[in-house]
């Protein structure tokens, strides 16, 4: 392939970033509240629904399955436009804000609930039975034994979970939401340099996501205590 005459340093103009980048992070708080409101709806929902997904009753057990099924069978972009485009149609309007912290958390939600089934099944039995013994009830059983013990397995995935919110919270500058990536498309399109700007994005969602995965390694540690030896 040849690469004669190609101009290399086209690709990212060092100045326009670094004058740029004031302005892009300034969509920072918003991102920010997007990914971490949207986690709190998901990880709120999803211990619900990964409680009735494992329920006995029908009642419970199905809705659980169809709720799950429906959030992970659609894309995030058609949710998203259903909440802010759509359900104003029948008189429901949100913000461009609300509506993509409540389409991220209710999407995440599906997600979450199975990797909270998944944890909440790894717990071994004995330990339901011990409980049992010891006439505690099932809350007290959840909170105080399964709970602390699901949680150091479902760390890691509730993390991908979340750092795929961040980085999803760029498909909200389509409905108007001022967030890192709409701010960054604003300065390309005045600037007529798109190139720039995305690889600006990357760099900016890189070191963010980096230390999510940070905080995750000491959560891990921190819960460690609860593993029992086989």
């Amino acid at each position: 392939m040849d690469f004669n005459g190609f101009n290399f340093g086209g690709l990212f103009d060092i100045e326009l970033a670094l004058r740029s980048l004031p302005f892009v992070l300034g969509g920072l708080p918003m991102t920010l509240f997007v990914s971490f409101t949207g986690m709190g709806i998901g990880l709120a929902l999803g211990i619900f629904l990964a409680l009735a997904r494992s329920s006995k009753i029908l009642l419970f057990r199905w809705p659980a399955r169809m709720y799950i099924s429906f959030m992970r069978g659609t894309p995030m972009l058609v949710f998203l436009f259903i909440l802010y485009f759509g359900l104003p149609i029948v008189g429901i309007e949100f913000s461009a804000l609300a509506a993509a912290s409540l389409g991220f958390g209710l999407n995440s939600a599906a997600y979450i609930a199975e990797i909270n089934r998944a944890a909440l099944n790894s717990v071994d039995k004995v330990q339901w039975e011990s409980a049992k013994a010891l006439n505690l009830n099932y809350v007290v059983t959840l909170r105080k034994i399964i709970f602390p013990q699901a949680t150091r397995i479902a760390v890691p995935p509730l993390t991908n979970v979340f750092l795929d919110i961040i980085k999803a919270t760029s498909l909200a500058a389509v409905i108007t939401v001022p967030e890192l990536f709409q701010r960054a498309q604003i300065v390309a399109g005045r600037e007529f340099d798109s190139m720039t700007l995305y690889v600006l994005i990357a760099l900016i969602y890189w070191p963010l996501c980096t230390i999510i995965s940070f905080f995750q390694e000491r959560l891990e540690v921190r819960y460690s205590k609860y593993l029992t030896s086989n």
